[in-house]
C-alpha cells in the first residue's frame, strides 16, 4: 500500500505579488510542519489582477517569486504546486504575443527543480451574474496546448489541471486513461458559480473517472468586484468528502492511500466497461 500526505492551501489573494508571497510563505510552512508532502496553491496565487499578468511575467519580480518557490520546496522537502502563474513564453520557448501570457500550473520537486508544466487549456470567457458580470479571460491569457500532463509524486500518477477546465470532462478522462490517480483543480472560481456548481463538478471527476480529486480555491473578496468561492475540497474516489476548508484562508492536510482506490476500481471496473 503506498500513501500521501496532501495539502490544500487557500488564500485571498491581491494585486500585489510580495504580500500573496509572504502568505504562500507562512501557510506552507504550517503546511509542512503537519506534515504535507505534496502542497497544492489555488490558481492565482501570486497576482490577481488579468491586466498586470504580462507586467508581472516579464519583470524582476518573476524570477525573484520562482525563485522563492524553488527554496520553499528545497526548505521543506515537499512537491509544491502553483496553482497557476503567468508566464510570457510558450513551453517551446516561443515569446506569447499580443501582450498574453499563458496560465501556468507549475510543480517543484524537493528538489527545488521545476517538474512539470501545465497551461490552461479552457479560458472563461462567460458572463455571470456577480458585481463584476462578465469575465473574458481570452483578453489576456492564451490557451495551452491540448496535452494531458501528469506528475509521479511518491508513486502516485498526479493530473494537472486549473480551475474552469473542471467543466470539461473529457480532459479528465483523458487523465485517468494515461494512469492519473489523483486530479488537481486549482482554482478562483467565482463565488456565485462556486456556490452552484463547485462541490458538484469536483465530485462528478472523483465519481466518473475513480480519483481522487483536490480542488484548492480562492476565497473572499480580491478587490471592488471580485469574489471567490472558497469550500477547498478532497473528494474520495467514490465521491465522498475526504477534507474541507469553508470560506475563509487557511489549509488542510490529508492523507490518501491506494487501498481505497484499488478496491473502488476493482468492485466496479468502469474504464473496461466503457463503450464509445
Amino acid at each position: 500500500m503506498k500513501s500521501l500526505r496532501i495539502a490544500a492551501i487557500q488564500l485571498t489573494s491581491v494585486a500585489d505579488w510580495s504580500k500573496n508571497l509572504e502568505m504562500v510563505k507562512k501557510w506552507v510552512g504550517l503546511a509542512a510542519q503537519d506534515g504535507a508532502r505534496l502542497v497544492v496553491l489555488p490558481e492565482n496565487v501570486f497576482l490577481f489582477d488579468g491586466k498586470a499578468m504580462r507586467g508581472l511575467a516579464d519583470s524582476e519580480a518573476q524570477a525573484v517569486i520562482l525563485s522563492a518557490v524553488r527554496e520553499l520546496a528545497i526548505q521543506y522537502s515537499i512537491y509544491l504546486v502553483v496553482g497557476s502563474h503567468p508566464s510570457a513564453n510558450r513551453p517551446n520557448g516561443d515569446c506569447v504575443e499580443n501582450n498574453r501570457v499563458r496560465q501556468s500550473c507549475l510543480v517543484f520537486s524537493p528538489d527545488g527543480e521545476l517538474v512539470k508544466r501545465y497551461d490552461k487549456i479552457h479560458l472563461f470567457d462567460v458572463a455571470v451574474n456577480d458585481k463584476a458580470g462578465a469575465y473574458k479571460e481570452s483578453a489576456s491569457i492564451e490557451p495551452g496546448d491540448i496535452e494531458t500532463q501528469i506528475i509521479d509524486v511518491d508513486g502516485f500518477k498526479v493530473g494537472l489541471s486549473i480551475c474552469y477546465d473542471v467543466r470539461f470532462p473529457e480532459l479528465y478522462r483523458a487523465l485517468s486513461k494515461a494512469g492519473a490517480e489523483i486530479l488537481l483543480v486549482p482554482a478562483a472560481f467565482t463565488y456565485v458559480t462556486g456556490k452552484a456548481h463547485w462541490n458538484t463538478l469536483l465530485a462528478a471527476r472523483a465519481i466518473e473517472n475513480q480519483c481522487f480529486v483536490l480542488g484548492v480555491n480562492q476565497c473572499g473578496w480580491h478587490n471592488e468586484t471580485r469574489q471567490t468561492y472558497g469550500h477547498s475540497v478532497l473528494f474520495s474516489p467514490t465521491g465522498e468528502f475526504l477534507s474541507h476548508l469553508e470560506e475563509a484562508p487557511g489549509y488542510f492536510v490529508c492523507e490518501v492511500d491506494d487501498s481505497s482506490l484499488i478496491e473502488c476500481r476493482e468492485r466496479m471496473p468502469c474504464m473496461s466497461h466503457r463503450r464509445l
